[in-house]
């Protein structure tokens, strides 16, 4: 059972205060958020009168310019006691952070059990990987009582790891209504809820189930809110989606699994924290590494189980990326076919899909040839 950490990431995404108790050493680590850490959690960490570190992921450490920890672990940093909330923020998102000998690098050291298991859980609240802790040890009088009354979580560090390791993703069919679309007046759109933490997943079916060809044409696509809803010029999802249904549509039906995975898993507001970064000059991996991210931190369990759901064994995966491929293979659904999805290329996503194509492998060098032959 978890479910002390599931409460745990709801208070992070409130921006207070947790402690991850450690029953093994008898020690409690006190961590708050930084994405929307506020003056009055900082000045609670702070009560306690124990130096304040700054817990970042080995991403973000390599970033920084700090040596990653044996292993290629968390990282925790020394603060200095009288930083703000804004310039904490900064030192954990900031590109220039940590190049000209920052204080940051001294006292660095690999994060313990219990910081790494309340980083976890930002991840799993979708905010920002990135933590203000202070450990105690003993646990002080104070804190008991904080405890004791409700105004600080404790929650066990198995819990969380438990909570993490756990073998899947759980998601729930919520309900399913018609909505009718331009390419398709009888398209259904199936509700999914994972049963930890806050994502949620939509299926959309083209077409009357009988009339799907065999394979089942399937797209599995992360929401892109700039791209799909706004049209932006930065990345070719919008387009991708768009031409993904005229696809079903042609082939007599399909479905579509919209995945909320913003920002190749990111989220929206760290996507526009690396879309600020893009300005600078870094490519998308890059700027995501900086903020403390992998190369692509989507996952596709919960694509492979909604298939699951809705009977679908074999599949034309309309993708150009092998990780796809992969998952739905791995998840015992037979990719029978994999059909490209191209969108079109601007000065503004030329290097974004550059970067897709050199450095995650995606198979879009026909479209890339394409402008070029153009041109």
């Amino acid at each position: 059972m978890a479910h002390k950490a599931e409460r745990g990431v709801f208070e992070l995404r409130q921006g207070r205060v947790l402690c991850v108790n450690d029953a093994d050493r008898g020690a409690c680590v006190l961590v708050a958020p930084v994405e929307g850490l506020g003056l009055k959690s900082l000045a609670q960490l702070r009560s306690l009168e124990e130096p304040l570190r700054l817990i970042v992921t080995p991403h973000r450490g390599r970033a920084m310019g700090v040596l990653a920890t044996e292993g290629g672990g968390d990282l925790s940093l020394t603060l200095d006691a009288g930083e703000s909330p804004a310039t904490i923020l900064g030192l954990a998102t900031d590109r220039a952070t940590g190049r000209s000998g920052s204080r940051l690098g001294l006292g660095a050291r690999p994060a313990t059990r219990p910081e790494s298991a309340g980083l976890a859980l930002t991840r799993l609240g979708g905010l920002l990987p990135a933590l203000v802790a202070v450990e105690v040890d003993p646990i002080p009088p104070v804190l008991t009582r904080w405890i004791q009354e409700g105004a600080i979580l404790g929650v066990p560090v198995e819990e969380v790891e438990h909570m993490v390791t756990g073998s899947g993703i759980e998601i729930t069919s919520v309900v399913e209504a018609p909505v009718p679309l331009a390419v398709d007046e009888h398209a259904r759109f199936v509700f999914f809820r994972e049963a930890r933490g806050f994502v949620e997943h939509v299926a959309v079916l083209i077409g009357p189930r009988e009339t799907w060809p065999d394979p089942v044409p399937v797209r599995l696509h992360s929401a892109c809110l700039t791209g799909d809803l706004f049209g932006s010029m930065r990345c070719d999802c919008g387009e991708q989606l768009r031409a993904s249904l005229e696809h079903f549509k042609k082939r007599g039906g399909g479905v579509l699994v919209y995945l909320g995975q913003e920002g190749r898993g990111i989220g929206l507001g760290s996507k526009m924290r690396a879309y600020k970064l893009q300005e600078g000059g870094l490519d998308t991996i890059d700027a995501d590494a900086v903020l403390g991210y992998g190369a692509d931190e989507r996952r596709y369990d919960a694509a492979v189980a909604i298939l699951r759901h809705l009977e679908i064994k074999r599949v034309e995966l309309l993708t150009n990326n092998p990780l796809k491929v992969r998952a739905v293979e791995e998840g015992g659904i037979e990719v029978a076919v994999r059909t490209p999805i191209f969108g079109g290329i601007n000065r503004h996503n030329l290097r974004y899909v550059q970067a897709k194509v050199d450095r995650s492998g995606h198979w879009l060098m026909d479209m890339i040839s394409q402008r070029a032959s153009a041109e």
